[in-house]
């Protein structure tokens, strides 16, 4: 792995555990009425998309670990570029669905680093 890309990693290590702790125990209507929740998760949302940017100018071999790291950039360009048109139900899913493969992949790197 290329030294550069480490510090990426780490932000994207905290950020999705960022994300997990703001969300942990609350409910889909919880998030969609909390605009300060939403705020908060889709800018390490965009933390997480911007890193892996990042890490494609450095060591782009790297990405090749990271399951989905295409559909998380256009996810982050969405939040960034498409912000009127961001689909809570779809930023929900990814919380859930999503986003713990990204922390296994990433947690994966960062101990074999």
């Amino acid at each position: 792995m290329n030294a550069d890309a480490l510090a990426p990693l780490e932000d994207i290590l905290r950020s999705a555990e960022a994300i997990q702790r703001f969300v942990s125990g609350r409910t889909f209507e919880e998030f969609v009425n909390d605009e300060l929740l939403r705020s908060a998760v889709e800018r390490k949302f965009e933390i997480i998309g911007e890193a892996l940017v990042r890490i494609r100018r450095v060591d782009v071999d790297l990405l090749g670990v990271i399951r989905g790291h295409r559909e998380i950039v256009a996810f982050r360009n969405i939040l960034v570029h498409g912000y009127d048109t961001v689909d809570e139900q779809i930023v929900w899913s990814v919380i859930s669905n999503d986003l713990p493969l990204l922390l296994e992949d990433v947690r994966a790197l960062l101990a074999g680093h």
